[in-house]
């Protein structure tokens, strides 16, 4: 030690120079790492830029096959009784070639789409842009148009992630910057689709993704905010939803809301599970029977249509007359029962189709009729009951897909309702606390390891693939050693990282919560894929 009390370096030389060339090369990477993100976010804004025209083009499309039906149905009145059998005709044709598309060129496309990104992002699945883009535009125009109780924000997801993609080909990007980019054109599809940039960068970080890293942050909420630059030129910028600015309902009214989030808890618990019912009972046709069962749902889709137009398609005619709280409490029941049913039955028939919209309409449901409930117990606490149909779409979405922060800020934005903040939150509050207290699992990932289980996907299988999951607090592997997790055969965790920092683990390394690990799989390893998806994420 030195005179004036500070340790003398006992180092030699070569010692000091090897410890300059190792802060040397942190500075190089650490200074790679950030060109790396400064090139990355003038792509993500490219992605956003291309997300924003194609989810534009989708909307008008959507758009024209609605006016189409409904000059349809115009046509077909006038024509007498026997009119009927035009929507009949038409519809089952229309639903019969969608399906087909998607069975014939990209099974991927079926339903929203978004379990099947999800995938892509685990590194599960491939994702063939080339034929998903096509194939989910024409599809989703045709079941739509035709009536199908489905929602636009699946394809478009769906499609924007595949945009991704085919920038991260065309620019030839590596492989963790092509995840991020898809990831970022999710959010951009999801933000173009509804005018909801924020709720586009909260739905890739809370639910897609689950990766809060500066560069999947930055580059979605870059893409997020030039998409929706985009679609509010062609569309405009007013609200999705097109309905009075209530004002803030009173704090003794909040009980209320409570209830309501309570109750579309129990909804959508059952919601989730007749979805999967559904599903299940549609696997069991055999497969020269699907394509004629999906004409049959069209034409079921025609008959309704004849009857109530207000019934068929995605609902956003249905969502805003119910915001407005122009539907009477005793014809709620029938209203939900038959969305209910018919959107489920539409979904099963694998045309491309979102469950997003249909869940808002349902949502919005369940709420009208509690606020209706309240507003006869106390008059001078919930005068309009309205209210609770706005908040209704939030609970009901956060009941069934799990992503709280998603369904406040997209409800806010889609109706441009910000007064409503405090109920939204004590309703989504207490959806979510009853789905955890139920067990219900977010209806995305019970979807996601379904299609995983029945192996409906295309998957190469003939190389290993990579898995990456967060270690949950209070789950299995969290405070483990790798040693001791029991992985089986062709299973092998090869890196954790915490924060910024990532390592490759050794044996003895322990796992802790927040914690990302990337195991490499292999396609023979028995059971490795739920044995670490219940162990990082629990029961």
């Amino acid at each position: 030690m030195s005179s004036d009390g500070y340790i003398e370096s006992t180092a030699s030389p070569d010692d000091r120079s090897v410890s300059e060339s190792e802060i040397q090369s942190e500075i190089h990477q650490y200074l790679h790492v950030q060109s790396q993100r400064r090139r990355l976010f003038p792509r993500a804004a490219l992605v956003g830029l291309l997300c924003g025209v194609l989810a534009t083009a989708f909307r008008a499309a959507l758009a024209l096959g609605d006016n189409l039906r409904i000059r349809m149905l115009i046509g077909a009145h006038r024509a007498g009784p026997l009119g009927i059998c035009i929507p009949i005709i038409v519809c089952a044709a229309g639903v019969a070639i969608a399906v087909h598309i998607v069975r014939r060129y990209a099974p991927e496309a079926s339903g929203s789409g978004i379990p099947h990104l999800e995938a892509v992002l685990h590194r599960l699945r491939d994702l063939r842009w080339r034929r998903i883009i096509p194939v989910k535009f024409l599809s989703g125009m045709l079941a739509m148009g035709c009536g199908l109780g489905l929602g636009r924000e699946g394809p478009t997801v769906q499609m924007g992630g595949s945009i991704g993609a085919a920038v991260a080909a065309w620019l030839k990007i590596g492989e963790r910057d092509r995840l991020v980019l898809i990831a970022a054109g999710a959010g951009a599809g999801l933000a173009a689709a509804f005018n909801a940039p924020l709720a586009g960068v909260i739905f890739v970080l809370e639910e897609v993704q689950r990766d809060f890293r500066p560069a999947v942050f930055g580059a979605t909420f870059l893409a997020a905010a030039v998409a929706d630059i985009v679609a509010r030129f062609a569309s405009g910028q007013l609200p999705v939803f097109a309905i009075p600015s209530y004002p803030m309902p009173a704090l003794g009214a909040l009980p209320y809301f409570a209830i309501a989030g309570i109750a579309a808890g129990v909804i959508g618990l059952v919601y989730s599970k007749s979805l999967i019912a559904t599903l299940n009972i549609y696997s069991r046709i055999p497969s020269r029977f699907i394509v004629p069962t999906a004409a049959g749902i069209g034409a079921v889709a025609g008959i309704i249509a004849w009857q109530q137009p207000l019934a068929v398609g995605g609902g956003h005619h249905l969502a805003e007359v119910i915001l407005d709280g122009h539907i009477a409490l005793i014809a709620i029941p029938g209203w939900y029962l038959l969305r209910h049913i018919f959107s489920q039955a539409s979904y099963g028939t694998g045309a491309s189709g979102g469950i997003f919209a249909p869940m808002l309409g349902l949502g919005a449901l369940t709420g009208l009729a509690v606020g209706k409930l309240a507003h006869h117990l106390s008059p001078g606490l919930v005068p309009i009951p309205a209210v609770f149909a706005v908040v209704g779409m939030a609970a009901y979405f956060t009941a069934v897909v799990r992503a709280p922060l998603t369904g406040i800020v997209l409800i806010v934005e889609m109706t441009g309702n910000y007064s409503q903040m405090l109920p939204l939150l004590v309703a989504c509050f207490c959806a979510y606390m009853f789905s955890e207290w139920a067990g219900i699992l977010p209806i995305y990932e019970t979807l996601l390891e379904r299609d995983l289980m029945r192996g409906g996907m295309t998957m190469n299988h003939a190389a290993p693939f990579v898995l990456e999951l967060e270690v949950e607090p209070g789950s299995p592997f969290d405070g483990m050693r790798i040693r001791d997790l029991g992985l089986p055969p062709g299973c092998i965790v090869v890196s954790c990282r915490d924060g910024s920092h990532e390592i490759v683990p050794t044996a003895e390394y322990r796992l802790t919560s927040h914690m990302r690990v990337s195991a490499m799989v292999s396609p023979d390893a028995p059971g490795a894929i739920s044995m670490l998806r219940h162990g990082c994420e629990g029961a």
